[in-house]
Parts: C-alpha cells; structure tokens; sequence
C-alpha cells in the first residue's frame, strides 16, 4: 500500500476556489451574450464543470477525514480535478473562439 501524498489539501480549496471561477464566468456569459452559437454551449459546459469541481471537493474531504480508505478518495479526487481541469481549458478555448 503506497502512502497518501496528502494532496487532499491543496486540491480541497482549489477545487472550491475553480467552482466559484466556474459561477462568475457563467455568470459573464449570460450577462453579456445572448444564447446563440458557442455561448450556448459554453455556459452548458462550465455548469458541468462546476458539478466535477464540486466532486472533487466532497472526495477530498472524505480523504481528509478518512483513515481506512484515505488513498482511495485521495486517488479519485485527484482523477476527478484533472478531469474538470482539462474541461475548464476546453470551455476556455470554446469562448475564446466565440469571442474572436
């Protein structure tokens, strides 16, 4: 069994500090477009986001408070952050778009 490596502490106030990026771009986007085109699809797809951040929140606090099955929340964690990373960098590139 490997040893955690007690990322659960940095990812828990990321996680929750991109949770709240993700609700003010929302927000921006239905503030100043309609929707139409990529906006559309763009506020779709960081509420999504916003529900994986918030996944990745929970199970790293699991791991926090957890003793039997800390690595495991530790791992999932982990996987779910990196997944809402690489959806945010999508949603970026989706407005960049619609912008230019």
């Amino acid at each position: 069994m490997r040893n955690p490596n007690n990322l659960s502490g940095h990812i828990l106030p990321t996680s929750g500090a991109m949770l709240g990026v993700c609700m003010t771009v929302i927000s921006i986007v239905k503030l100043t477009q309609t929707n139409r085109g990529m906006a559309y699809w763009v506020d779709d797809l960081l509420a999504l986001d916003a529900l994986i951040f918030l996944a990745s929140s929970i199970f790293s606090y699991l791991s926090i408070r957890s003793n039997s099955k800390k690595i495991y929340f530790e791992d999932i964690a982990d996987k779910v952050f990196m997944l809402a990373l690489i959806l945010m960098g999508v949603a970026v590139l989706l407005l960049t778009l619609e912008i230019v």
